[in-house]
């Protein structure tokens, strides 16, 4: 069998919600990836403060560039442009709280207020595929969502007739009461299921009583219910939930188009669009839907028909329902907007020319402007003034304006906004909008990255305005600045910008809203092609050069996007740094570069103290000066050695009081406001001055005893110093305003008496270790931490410099539960971790950062935590507050190579982990060692460990000069010293892996790669107007068309891309209607006399000109040829060449593939493939055919074998054979005809063929052919595996790759169980690529791998628990409507589901070893080393 595994979590902003959730003064968003689940809160940054930090004396880190508001690029620009062009105003940014992955599909997001939420704030809903319903809610001490209820809504009875489609097949949709009364969850055909939820006053049924008239409210007695001691009354939130047939409503109800809830009715109200009719653009049906308000009578379980507005327009799709003094709701349809009012009043717009044509309904006109409303996306801007937001299909943006006289809607306008005022700054349609603050609004897309959209009020200097649109303008300010406060607060603020709606819609300059991005998520989604290449370098070879030895094999480079969104992401698994430097120093063994303060002559020293001085006395943040380093030569003698820092690099300092020869340096620092610096040697601790001048040494003497212990570890964080020696003792010290180092007097005899093994200091800066949480303005040398981790495994915490009584110790730290706090109490001989490090330290960026402590294991595997601060009645301080939790780090550590040591080679000391506060703009931890590893943080992601390229890592420092901004130096394991910068253009820490988008402004359908040229090409398809043939004969009136509508229709254009820099260097357009389907590099024969071959791009396309006429395909062949490039551009020396061309009178070229040995092509035209060879003359020989029956999607071929498959959009996959001597075509099994498949590829796994096909449904199935199975009828019926349900992340887009083996792990046991007689194979696994951004692999396993991760998926899903109450079994098992694949030989058996092996490390120490036993594996480690092997990018080393 298989395990199927993500690699990258899903992009796509599927739904999005605002809500007061994580407390009742709140404002959070809630935003849905298909099956993930985030919560945001918003933090406002002044973009005036991030130009002043980019001040020439510090360049500007390329972290802080990108998180600038640049909307024309990507969000990976530099930040160079900050120099040039200070901002100013204020920005809303994200802060991610948590996420959460959901064993389901979500389809909606609810609002509730529901009384005693654990957090005082609202309650969700969370709407999942095929009618399920969560009701969840925040829990403060968890720090997690806490389910309420779940709801399920899939009984056969609620199906309705037994001939009624799958719940699958219809769009079920999730609306609530704005009045918190209750929810509706509409799904099937046509049923309403709806969930009453309790008010406040709601246990006595008295709303009213009157106590004036009937006496005191009589109190409910709940004596009664009161049972031996027990309250049998259980506590909810809600009432029992029913389901209402929409046709007993009312008989017209049949076919269902949206509903929505409206506001100011007292009681739960809502309207829906429905029909009697089916809905159709053939038959000549015409304003036949209707508009209808019920009220609910939650106790009856009944309705009543308040209103009914007959004869609508047949294209509305979308009720939206809208707050005063507007009212009532808004039908948007593809061509007109219609508004109803609470009286059945409507009034509309015409919005384009086809609208009179398709509606007799009354409709002003706007017709002018063009507009096509699929898709569009609509939010409320301004209630009061009646401003509505409309963001179209294609990302414009339109304003839409009620005008209202009194309290009556007389007429809507609809006004388009100016690029010039950030209507083109929305590159493609939206799925969601949700209000985000009072100029706020987050902008959820599925097709491109997300976005935080703030707007304005423009004024008179507008003409002051550059012409790029995102540049804020001083006007912004006022507004922005206003942001900080909650929308519950905001009362007066919009009185003075509000227009009347006369003058907004007179063209007054002086309101236009002028829009511009805040924020963005990083989105991969669609994935609509993934191809492998390698790096590119200019010939003059310098890069290759520097970057040897920091470069993949190869890199991932998939096409992403639709439309104008459309853009290529390189993917690579680990940081590529931007080398600075190189240089030869094999006995490097630590580095550390700081900056540091010279002393003050005393002819500088002013009255005030020297405040005239140069800059070179000042404290602020300069470049660094000064790098200790830490040696160990060939003969193991051990040194240090000091260096002035220079622009790239670093040269030899003598001539000071520094002594190399006085020994190994454990750790180095500055201390005394960077007036001193701190050398701790392993005998003793040596402080300098600015100059190196020797100030002070302190040895390393216990006076009692006499013992001379040696320094294993150190942590400075000034004023304090911290030492653990080799005697487990702890040594802290502190400097004086003498500058003076002095040992701090250890009250605490648990201090003296207990045995330490790590620890480390911490300047809590936020607040978070406070002993009251409301104590943030605590001075900075009163929040210095002292962490320490005794032997025994328990964690001291002592606030500095008060040593007399730790204020926080939890024992359980060696268990590494999922929650440490002071009351853990693991259970008698419950098995412990091997713990090596400890440290705590801010993870993140320059917009938010938190403290995490970070545990290391002696493997180098890394246990993450997150400080959580709850407060409680009554409780205060650290140990009733504080809570460690623990966070999902699926990552493993790569496995030690065993190697032979020498007596004579003096082991270098352990490396410990390196806090670094700023490279390139993040704060973050880097891991040593054989897994060199950064710990990346953004401020809307969580913790990632990425990898950093190359060998083995045994010393880094951050390293900020003139010539490496905010970089890093770093000596690896092979001798070779690197000053470098973590590459600006890359995002990190969103996805888990290094991510380089790169627009290219048009939809991308197919990509490939070039090998001999290095080059991408592209197949790009963008819409333009269809024209009619002028010169039919048949068809005169043509020529005299005046349509000024047009539709639109498809056409494709091939660019080549140079990966040198990622720009298009040259295109070639396709005829009108010819639609660019597939590309691909194919290895043909070029020559019939000497069989030589060559690389070429072939290229399959479709030439559609309407429905009337036969779509007729076309086959071109291009070679890429060097010519001679442009000025200043040395990237465009290579064009596409056409090499030959292949009309197709009947259908479309869909596919192409090479097969056989003879360099020959499969060619998929309409319903045949064939079998093509390329000759001398520029045609495409035809040899071998195959009919096949509808359209196909997909063609594989095993390579060199001529075995292949073929996928048909409606009759499943075809595995058939092709034979040179004589030239044939053989059809060797069929799967199921009723199959829809997208894609299909093979899967080998030893001697078994298997095949993967993927449905439309989502459904991965696993066929096999074996000719000897008795039901496969000789083979001629595939065997039928297993199946298994992605959700919504069906994957389009596969790649058969070799896998590499991890030692220990699971290729390599299956690699050793192989027959040594037969040659070995290498192992290999499907990457899999899905529209939702999904990467996932579909790896083999061994039988014994198979039934050991199985059994401990199972024991996985029970032991840990599911958000939202969801099955993670259930989620993964196919619908019952997939149809059958083929013979089912299957016995019972399923695929893996990585997602839950993935959740094996949040388990504790102790239910890992259990769980271990049960399943079979002798211990936790085995596990691991299983795991190692299937997890996460294991198996795709050269990424």
């Amino acid at each position: 069998m298989q395990c199927y595994t993500e690699l990258v979590p899903p992009t796509a902003v599927t739904h999005s919600l605002v809500l007061p959730f994580l407390s009742a003064q709140g404002n959070n968003l809630v935003v849905a990836k298909s099956s993930l689940l985030q919560i945001f809160r918003t933090k406002i940054v002044s973009t005036e403060l991030d130009a002043t930090l980019a001040r020439p004396s510090r360049a500007p880190a390329p972290f802080e560039g990108r998180i600038t508001n640049d909307d024309d690029a990507l969000e990976t620009l530099g930040g160079d442009a900050l120099v040039s062009r200070p901002e100013r105003g204020n920005s809303t940014r994200l802060v991610l709280v948590a996420e959460f992955p959901l064993a389901g599909t979500v389809t909606g997001l609810a609002r509730i207020k529901t009384p005693n939420t654990k957090s005082g704030g609202e309650a969700l809903f969370v709407a999942f595929k095929d009618a399920k319903l969560s009701m969840v809610e925040w829990d403060p001490e968890r720090h997690a969502l806490a389910t309420i209820s779940i709801h399920y809504y899939e009984q056969d009875e609620l199906q309705g007739s037994p001939w009624a489609a799958p719940l699958s097949d219809y769009v079920n949709f999730l609306a609530a009461d704005p009045g918190s009364r209750c929810a509706a969850l509409k799904f099937g055909a046509r049923n309403l299921a709806i969930l009453p939820l309790k008010q406040p006053d709601e246990d006595i049924d008295m709303g009213d009583w009157d106590e004036e008239l009937d006496g005191p409210k009589p109190v409910k007695d709940l004596s009664a219910a009161v049972v031996n001691g027990t309250n049998n009354i259980e506590e909810t939130p809600y009432s029992p939930s029913f389901v209402l047939r929409l046709s007993n409503l009312d008989s017209s109800l049949i076919h269902p188009v949206h509903l929505a809830f409206l506001h100011e009715y007292r009681e739960p109200t809502f309207g829906i669009l429905s029909s009697s009719q089916m809905p159709s653009h053939s038959l000549p049906r015409k304003d036949h839907l209707t508009y209808q308000v019920f009220t609910l009578d939650l106790r009856q379980k009944a309705s009543t028909t308040i209103l009914s507005v007959t004869g609508l327009p047949q294209d509305l799709f979308r009720v939206v329902a809208l707050p005063a003094p507007v009212g009532g709701a808004l039908l948007v349809g593809a061509n007109e907007l219609v508004h109803v009012d609470q009286s059945g009043k409507a009034n509309g717009v015409a919005l384009n020319s086809l609208a009179r044509a398709s509606t007799s309904f009354g409709l002003a006109d706007q017709s002018h402007l063009e507009l096509r409303l699929e898709g569009c996306a609509v939010d409320v801007l301004s209630a009061e003034a009646g401003e509505l937001l409309i963001v179209l299909n294609d990302g414009r943006l339109a304003l839409l304006t009620f005008r209202i006289d009194g309290r009556t809607v007389s007429g809507l306008d609809v006004r388009m906004v100016s690029p010039e005022h950030g209507g083109a700054i929305v590159p493609t349609g939206v799925a969601c909008l949700s209000r985000l603050g009072r100029s706020t609004l987050f902008a959820g897309i599925e097709d491109d990255d997300s976005l935080v959209i703030g707007w304005s009020r423009g004024q008179a200097q507008a003409s002051r305005r550059k012409s790029r649109v995102p540049d804020p303008s001083a006007e912004l300010e006022d507004e922005d600045e206003d942001m900080e406060d909650d929308d519950e607060d905001d009362l007066y603020a919009d009185e003075p910008t509000v227009k009347r709606p006369a003058a907004a819609t007179g063209g007054a300059k002086a309101g236009d809203l002028q829009f511009r991005i805040h924020d963005r998520l990083l989105s991969l989604a669609p994935i609509r092609r993934m191809i492998y290449g390698k790096h590119a370098f200019f010939s003059d070879g310098e890069d290759a050069g520097s970057t040897a030895g920091v470069r993949s094999d190869l890199q991932l480079v998939c096409a992403v996007g639709r439309d104008k969104s459309g853009a290529i992401a390189v993917i690579n698994r680990e940081i590529q740094p931007k080398v600075i430097g190189r240089f030869e120093f094999p006995e490097a063994r630590g580095l550390w570069a700081m900056h540091v303060r010279k002393p003050v002559p005393k002819s500088l020293q002013g009255e005030k103290g020297g405040t005239t001085v140069g800059s070179e006395y000042d404290a602020g943040v300069q470049y660094d000066k000064y790098m200790i380093v830490a040696k160990v030569d060939l003969d193991g003698y051990e040194t240090s050695d000091v260096y002035a820092l220079t622009a790239a690099g670093f040269e030899s300092l003598t001539g000071t009081e520094f002594e190399p020869a006085a020994g190994f340096t454990v750790e180095a620092g500055t201390m005394g406001q960077s007036t001193r610096i701190i050398q701790v040697l392993k005998s003793e601790v040596r402080c300098y001055d600015g100059d190196l001048g020797l100030s002070q040494i302190l040895p390393m003497l216990d006076e009692d005893t006499g013992a001379e212990p040696r320094v294993l570890s150190a942590s400075i964080a000034d004023p304090f110093l911290l030492l653990v020696r080799d005697d487990a003792s702890a040594f802290i010290a502190q400097i004086d305003s003498n500058g003076e180092l002095e040992e701090l007097e250890k009250e605490d005899k648990t201090l003296v008496s207990t045995k330490w093994l790590t620890g480390c200091l911490y300047a809590d800066k936020s607040g978070v270790f406070a002993e009251q949480q409301a104590d943030k303005g605590a001075k900075s040398g009163d929040s210095i931490l002292l962490f320490l981790l005794s032997t025994n495994g328990a964690l001291h915490i002592y606030r500095l410099p008060d040593l007399s009584k730790p204020v926080y110790v939890a024992e359980g730290l060696i268990y590494t539960p999922p929650g440490l706090s002071p009351e853990y109490a693991p259970r008698k001989g419950t098995p412990k971790e091997t713990l090596s490090e400890i440290l705590v330290a801010d993870l993140g960026d320059s917009v938010h950062k938190s403290p995490h402590l970070v545990v290391r294991h002696t493997n180098d595997d890394l246990t993450l935590y997150r400080p959580v601060r709850f407060s409680t009645v009554g409780q205060t301080g650290l140990t009733k507050t504080l809570v460690f939790q623990k966070l999902a780090n699926p990552s493993f550590a790569r496995s030690r190579e065993e190697v032979v040591e020498d007596e004579s080679t003096i082991q270098p000391a352990f490396l410990p982990m390196r806090p670094c506060s700023n490279i390139a703009g993040y704060s973050t931890v880097f891991l040593p060692g054989p897994s060199p590893s950064f710990l990346l943080k953004s401020a809307k992601s969580s913790p990632r460990v990425v990898g950093l390229q190359g060998a083995g890592v045994q010393a880094l420092s951050s390293f900020h000069t003139e010539g490496c901004e905010n970089g890093f130096i770093y000596a690896d394991s092979e001798g070779i010293a690197r000053v470098t910068q973590i590459p600006a253009d890359c995002n990190y820490g969103e996805t888990g892996v290094v991510v380089k988008k790169v627009s290219v402004g048009v939809d991308i359908s197919s990509l490939a790669y070039h090998p001999p040229s290095a080059t991408y090409v592209a197949g790009c398809n963008s819409y333009e107007p269809f024209e009619l043939p002028k010169d039919d004969d048949y068809h005169k009136e043509w020529a005299k068309e005046t349509l000024t509508f047009k539709p639109t229709v498809e056409r494709g254009a091939l660019k080549l891309i140079s990966p040198l820099n990622w720009t298009v260097i040259d295109t070639v357009e396709m005829e009108p209607n010819e639609i660019l389907m597939c590309i691909e590099t194919l290895n043909l024969e070029v020559s019939e006399a000497t069989n030589e071959r060559k690389q070429l791009i072939t290229v399959g396309t479709a030439i559609a000109k309407g429905e009337d006429l036969p779509i007729r395909g076309r086959v071109y062949v291009y070679d890429v040829a060097e010519v001679i490039p442009e000025p200043g551009r040395p990237e465009t020396n290579k064009k596409l060449k056409l090499v030959a061309r292949e009309d197709i009178p009947r259908g479309a070229v869909t596919a192409v593939s090479e097969i056989g040995t003879q360099g020959l092509m499969l060619v998929a035209q309409g319903q045949k493939c064939m079998v093509r060879g390329l000759k001398e003359d520029g045609t495409l020989l035809p040899v071998a055919f195959m009919d096949m029956n509808c359209y196909v999607t997909n063609v594989k071929e095993l390579s060199g074998t001529g075995m292949c498959l073929m996928a048909d959009a409606f009759k499943g996959v075809w595995f058939t054979g092709y034979t040179e001597e004589p030239y044939k075509m053989i059809l060797f099994g069929k799967s199921s005809t009723k199959l829809q498949v997208l894609s299909t590829d093979f899967l080998p796994d030893g001697r078994e063929l298997f095949i993967v096909a993927n449905d439309a449904d989502g459904h991965v199935h696993i066929l096999q052919f074996d000719p000897e199975h008795p039901k496969s009828l000789q083979g001629h019926l595939l065997l039928h595996r297993t199946s298994f349900n992605t959700g919504a992340h069906h994957p389009t887009s596969s790649l058969l790759l070799p896998k590499t083996t991890v030692p220990g792990g699971s290729g390599a046991a299956a690699a050793s169980t192989a027959n040594e007689n037969e040659p070995a194979q290498q192992p290999q696994h499907l990457l899999l690529a899905s529209p939702t951004g999904v990467l996932a692999t579909l790896a083999p396993l061994s039988e014994a791998s198979y039934r050991r991760l199985s059994s401990l998926t199972t024991q996985l899903t029970n032991s840990l628990p599911n958000v939202g109450g969801l099955n993670p079994k259930a989620y993964r098992m196919p619908a019952a409507s997939c149809p059958a694949t083929g013979v089912d030989a299957g016995m019972g058996r399923a695929i893996v589901d990585g997602a839950v092996l993935a959740r094996w490390a949040e388990l504790g120490a102790g239910r890992r070893a259990e769980v271990a036993g049960r399943v079979g594996f002798n211990s936790p480690q085995e596990v691991r080393s299983e795991l190692e092997g299937v997890l996460g990018w294991s198996g795709l080393a050269y990424f």
